[in-house]
């Protein structure tokens, strides 16, 4: 008997491998799937713009760095003596319109060089529901909790965005021919927007992001939103808010991802990664100094330094060193008692 409607993905036919190259770009799920993929030691360049929902100011940030445009001077916003721009995350801010703007132009650089050397964009799209300055006519792509009466809010049309889309594959294309996108629909619900504008605007996403992997082959859908509204469709799965999934549903959504997109090699190492992980997270019970646990740190520390051949994992490596330092410190010490 069965509960619920458990699908797999198809395998990606170009999969990625422990030395890719990623950029993870758009909503808040996109910023987690970035954290697991630099957790698992992969190189990552996770949402440098900050929480961007709407494909309309994602393809228009990244149009922008890749042409090397500087930021609309147009678009600073002051608040309470804090400026933002109204094309970026409000991560992005500074106490000086200048701070800000030298922010900007560092983080478009820095974007820019990273997709011309990726292996794989991860894309993921929020909503298609897009809030518009009413003054220059041009959407946001955040509002920086400035009064709602300045903005209009409207369901982004098909044609528009396909369009939007279609022009930034081709800018991406010539960037870096050799890139792959993996694209996604957010599995977040955008309630604040009601749930039948949600319905319709997750529905918009899900065509485009259909059309463009029909006519691109170097674009290929992962099913973050049919794995989290049709396989986990339940509300266990959600955060307290109902909206967002928790850390269960991650995990889950997360290993769907890795079995049907990571190489072989990379899902061994997933593998031994976590058991290190595991390891590293270990506190002893009675204390550093036992000959057991210097026996665990010394194991550890041998692990680790074949690993370095492999990944970085310098910290993880100065972090043990310095927990056996302090062990066999102690134990001269008890010793001398």
């Amino acid at each position: 008997m069965q509960f619920h409607t458990e699908f797999t993905p198809e395998p990606l036919p170009h999969r990625i491998a422990l030395t890719s190259r990623i950029v993870s770009i758009g909503s808040c799920f996109a910023e987690v799937m970035g954290h697991r993929l630099a957790a698992h030691k992969l190189t990552v360049l996770n949402n440098p713009f900050g929480t961007i929902f709407n494909p309309v100011s994602i393809a228009k940030l990244l149009t922008m760095a890749l042409n090397g445009t500087a930021p609309d001077e147009n678009r600073y916003v002051e608040r309470d003596g804090v400026w933002f721009h109204y094309d970026f995350h409000s991560s992005h801010h500074a106490r000086s319109r200048n701070d800000l703007r030298e922010q900007l132009m560092q983080c478009l650089l820095t974007t820019a060089d990273a997709i011309r050397q990726a292996d794989f964009l991860l894309l993921t799209l929020g909503s298609a529901v897009v809030y518009r300055h009413i003054e220059t006519g041009k959407v946001v792509a955040n509002c920086h909790k400035m009064p709602g009466t300045l903005f209009e809010k409207y369901l982004y049309s098909y044609e528009y965005l396909i369009d939007d889309l279609k022009r930034l594959l081709k800018t991406l294309r010539k960037a870096n021919p050799k890139l792959r996108m993996l694209l996604t629909v957010s599995p977040v619900r955008h309630t604040r927007d009601t749930l039948p504008l949600n319905a319709a605007s997750k529905a918009t996403l899900r065509v485009v992001a259909h059309e463009l992997t029909t006519w691109n082959d170097w674009v290929h859908y992962f099913p973050a939103y049919e794995l989290m509204v049709d396989d986990l469709r339940d509300y266990r799965f959600y955060e307290a808010d109902l909206i967002h999934p928790n850390a269960q549903a991650h995990d889950y959504i997360f290993g769907k991802f890795a079995e049907c997109t990571f190489d072989a090699e990379l899902r061994s190492f997933v593998a031994e990664w976590t058991a290190i992980s595991k390891s590293l997270a270990h506190r002893p019970l009675y204390g550093d100094d036992s000959p057991t646990h210097q026996q665990f740190l010394t194991k550890l520390l041998t692990q680790l330094e074949t690993l370095s051949k492999r990944v970085d994992v310098s910290a993880e490596l100065t972090e043990v060193r310095g927990r056996l330092k302090k062990c066999i410190l102690s134990e001269v010490r008890n010793s001398h008692v």
